[in-house]
């Protein structure tokens, strides 16, 4: 994966989430978006978790195929 910082924001109505973390911190982050939904004191939602938590995933794995070499026509470059 590539080092660097990752930001994901969710803006609802007046309020701002924004998320900074590291590859290094992928689990962490998705275990702080469980933590949002489930405190009722925010408007952050399951569904909002689930979305977000989706995007991250999709960062992970996009990094990693960037990373790893490219098959054409059979052969590794």
């Amino acid at each position: 994966m590539s080092e660097g910082m990752n930001v994901l924001a969710l803006v609802k109505d007046s309020e701002r989430y924004i998320f900074l973390y590291d590859d290094k911190s992928t689990d962490q982050t998705l275990q702080t978006f469980g933590k949002f939904a489930s405190d009722k004191d925010l408007s952050f939602t399951w569904y909002d978790a689930a979305l977000l938590s989706q995007k991250v995933r999709r960062l992970r794995r996009d990094d990693e195929h960037v990373d790893s070499p490219r098959r054409l026509g059979g052969q590794v470059h």
